[in-house]
């Protein structure tokens, strides 16, 4: 409409001037209701060839959208195993701060554990002291075999020494037996150290082994146990928490409810252009945007960033084949818009809804020496046109609240 009033001043007007002072026609006498369209078509069809071609120039040029959003992360309040809850340290909603419990569930299952792993470490310690007292005793064995074998040892030198001076004073089978003597003496030293590596092993090697796996068993029972309380990852705030004590909790069917990060939402603008105003998106654009959560007001920003993917042309790899029919919207462009001026988002509720006018500039290519005399001045003109989308803006800023609260029926 805006734009039909301002094509008229330049057409319709004047023709009609033109029809009543120069030709000298009257309205009511020679321009009456049935004689518009002959007396002022000239003006009529200039007027509506115009507005669209503005209508274009200025949504092509200065792009518009209300699909604009104050999106916000929000993260899933879920333990990492299935349990019944024991205590909930929130109300329906709460300030949180990192590492703070949100709720416990019960954990009488993983205290047992960690108790089994405490025993089992407590075995082990008094195996070591067993160990070293075999070791102790495996060293006692060994001086017993080495006297024993000593002795064999000197009585067989005894009654080898006899044989030699009188053969006959000793029988050659008495030799014979201090020797297989002897040799079970050695038998019994090599026993007794064998016994001895064996408990020493058994210290410096196996028992350390299953003492750092029953410790490693605490261990991982002590996580398990930690895994019951519940804490927040994040600075933030959790609202709808409606879980109580008894509720049973599954991590991949049942969150516990929702914490937002704190910030989240703030200072940050999502809008949504367009595909055909996808060429005039351009990183710095410079824009305006009024949100619902704060009438009246238009809030200047900046285009920090354009995503390269429309979502509505996402596939997901699936056991059916894509049929471009099922996407039945056209999706938009996805922009990211950043408040010119500090602080200018603050008061901006997240989830507001917003709508969001973007301005062209051409300053550069007009200033530019190899830009021609007539290129720039519509250059010019398409920079000024956008004036008319920043009154269109600041007329929906006006009415948006009067059409909510009061045509609204709110």
């Amino acid at each position: 409409m805006l734009e039909l009033l301002l094509c008229s001043l330049l057409t319709i007007l004047p023709d009609y001037l033109y029809r009543r002072y120069a030709q000298g026609k009257r309205i009511g006498k020679e321009i009456t209701l049935y004689s518009v369209w002959f007396e002022l078509r000239w003006g009529i069809v200039t007027c509506a060839m115009l507005t669209v071609a503005l209508i274009t120039t200025v949504f092509y040029n200065h792009p518009s959208t209300s699909n604009a959003t104050v999106f916000f992360r929000t993260i899933p309040i879920l333990p990492e195993t299935n349990g019944r809850v024991a205590e909930v340290n929130l109300g329906l909603s709460g300030e949180v701060k990192q590492g703070q419990p949100i709720f416990r569930l019960d954990s009488a299952k993983q205290e047992a554990a960690v108790e089994t792993a405490r025993r089992k470490i407590a075995e082990v310690d008094a195996e070591l002291v067993a160990a070293r007292a075999d070791v102790a005793a495996a060293e006692g064995r060994i001086i017993e075999a080495r006297s024993a074998h000593q002795q064999a040892l000197d009585e067989l030198a005894t009654k080898q020494e006899i044989y030699r001076r009188n053969p006959g004073a000793v029988a050659m089978r008495d030799i014979e037996k201090l020797q297989v003597a002897v040799e079970g003496r050695q038998g019994g030293i090599d026993a007794a150290v064998a016994a001895k590596e064996q408990a020493e092993t058994r210290i410096s090697t196996l028992l350390p082994a299953q003492k750092a796996s029953a410790e490693a068993e605490l261990a991982q029972a002590d996580v398990d146990l930690q895994k019951t309380v519940i804490r927040a990852g994040v600075n933030g705030r959790v609202e709808q928490f409606t879980l109580r004590v008894g509720d049973v909790v599954n991590p991949l069917m049942r969150p516990a409810g929702v914490l937002i990060p704190e910030g989240a939402g703030r200072g940050r603008l999502q809008a949504g252009f367009g595909q055909v105003e996808s060429q005039a998106l351009t990183l710095g654009m410079v824009a305006e945007a009024t949100c619902a959560s704060k009438p009246w007001t238009i809030i200047p920003m900046v285009v920090t960033g354009v995503q390269n993917y429309i979502a509505a042309g996402q596939l997901r790899s699936g056991e059916q084949l894509m049929e471009a029919q099922q996407v039945t919207q056209p999706g938009t462009v996805l922009a990211f818009l950043e408040p010119l001026y500090e602080g200018g988002f603050d008061s901006v509720t997240p989830g507001s809804s917003c709508i969001v006018n973007a301005y062209s500039s051409h300053h550069e290519e007009i200033i530019a020496p190899e830009t021609g005399t007539m290129r720039g001045l519509v250059l010019h003109g398409i920079d000024a046109v956008g004036l008319v989308h920043a009154m269109i803006l600041r007329i929906q800023a006006l009415m948006y609240p009067i059409q909510i609260l009061v045509l609204g029926g709110h």
